[in-house]
């Protein structure tokens, strides 16, 4: 790692996953240097690596995140595909029971990007790694700040070799996940600590990979099976992703008294007879495990917020999982990241490096993406069992009221249902479901029907091998 001959035009990033690499490369047509500081040592390729356990979990970029990702790395998509990505449309081709019934298959609205966490991880670190402004020091840990409550000046790092020294900068950025310790680096530097809200469903979570029949390999649909957080007792829930390789990874979920278990011969009775339909079991008896499963706890939502604090440093600025982690049921977090990046680079390019008040300016603006995934996963959390000391408000009572009467709506009306997908995939606004239209709508309810039966078509049910 050279010295940098600009410290004041150089820019430190914490954390190499998804998105410290995208902050990386939102900082580089402003900084003279990036320099991307990771803990781990980061594999060359689509590999396991110690400090991402969630990778071995479901994961989709939505169409939202997929914007921001292009706008920040043109071509992208192109090259997830080519490397075994799938641009999966939504709602075509999704298979989904919610808790007010069967969603129909409407004509494509928005999309996701489907692969393994560390596909997409790999495959973003290339592109953005290929820029020679942009350097890694991985096996380095970042151990604090340096500077006062006033400016952050650069940031105090252990080499693998187990030096320590201080690495100057003109702008830190934390993108070191949930793990980060910011709320007690600030402390360090004199600052009060954040506001923090929990939010925690007490969901578990268990997840494994496997191959898809040979039939089902191209083309298969998302299938979700959603649980009723108002129900009575423990809620279950499971999704499959279709991803590279023909593969499928499969996450199942359950809150408080209703979790799957670690064990690998409880994961497909699990789908077969604890959720809402035996859908999700009877494609899985038909596929061939490929992993042990991978069982989590790490569910719950937690927000900083760093920009309601009334005194922020220069210079430092906090992103990702560091901000806000959220219920993965929902795969927000690495849209609302990618956002956050574009946002940053915005900021800086509107106001200048190094402006006054330029990191503060950040901290608010990142808060929108981040507000708006929060509202959506609280809008179903607050309801579990044990969430909040206090419960659900009046407030989230009926905002969940309405948002329950417009997904009854969506599973017979395709307008509601691409205005409600317009929200989830982080490409507009919860307001696009407050129009005038939209109320009428839900006052309406549904145009068509309820189904009865999983809307898959005869030729997906054979080539899964389901009657």
């Amino acid at each position: 790692m050279s010295e940098p001959s600009s410290p004041a035009r150089t820019a430190v990033v914490l954390g190499g996953s998804h998105t410290g690499m995208l902050a990386a490369r939102a900082l580089a047509e402003s900084a003279d240097r990036v320099v991307v500081v990771e803990r781990d040592a980061l594999p060359e390729g689509p590999e396991p690596r110690k400090g991402l356990p969630q990778a071995r979990h479901a994961h989709m970029l939505w169409s939202g995140g997929v914007r921001a990702v292009e706008e920040l790395l043109p071509g992208i998509t192109d090259a997830l595909q080519a490397a075994g990505g799938r641009r999966h449309p939504f709602t075509t081709g999704v298979v989904a029971l919610s808790a007010q019934g069967w969603f129909r298959r409407w004509p494509e609205s928005h999309h996701v990007i489907l692969a393994g966490r560390d596909l997409l991880d790999a495959t973003i670190r290339a592109q953005v790694l290929a820029d020679e402004r942009i350097e890694l020091a991985d096996g380095t840990e970042a151990l604090g700040l340096t500077g006062t409550g006033a400016a952050v000046t650069g940031v105090r790092i252990r080499t693998r070799d187990g030096a320590e020294r201080t690495l100057p900068a003109g702008l830190v950025v934390d993108a070191t996940g949930r793990g980060s310790r910011a709320p007690r680096w600030l402390a360090d530097l004199g600052l009060p600590a954040p506001q923090v809200r929990e939010i925690d469903p007490g969901l578990v979570y268990a997840s494994r990979l496997f191959l898809a029949p040979e039939a089902a390999r191209e083309g298969f649909p998302v299938v979700n099976v959603q649980l009723d957080p108002r129900g009575e007792g423990p809620g279950r829930s499971g999704f499959l992703l279709p991803i590279e390789d023909g593969r499928w990874i499969v996450t199942l979920a359950g809150t408080r008294g209703g979790e799957p278990t670690a064990a690998d011969e409880d994961f497909i009775p699990f789908a077969r007879e604890k959720l809402r339909h035996p859908l999700l079991g009877e494609l899985l008896e038909r596929a061939e495990p490929l992993s042990d499963v991978s069982l989590t706890r790490s569910t719950v939502n937690r927000r900083h917020f760093y920009e309601r604090m009334p005194a922020w440093p220069e210079n430092f600025t906090v992103l990702g999982d560091a901000l806000a982690v959220f219920n993965p049921v929902y795969g927000h977090g690495l849209s609302a990241a990618a956002q956050s990046a574009v946002l940053l680079r915005e900021v800086i390019r509107r106001h200048g490096w190094g402006t006054p008040g330029l990191a503060r300016r950040v901290q608010r603006a990142v808060a929108r993406p981040v507000r708006a995934a929060w509202d959506l996963a609280l809008g179903q959390d607050v309801f579990y069992p044990g969430a909040t000391e206090a419960g659900p408000k009046v407030r989230d009572r009926l905002l969940s009221a309405y948002v329950g009467r417009l997904m009854y709506t969506a599973t017979g009306n395709g307008r509601i249902a691409r205005r409600v997908t317009d929200v989830t995939s982080l490409e507009r606004g919860a307001q696009v479901l407050l129009t005038p239209g939209v109320l009428l709508a839900a006052a309406v309810g549904p145009l068509q029907p309820p189904l009865t039966e999983p809307p898959l078509t005869a030729e997906e049910r054979k080539a899964a091998g389901v009657v």
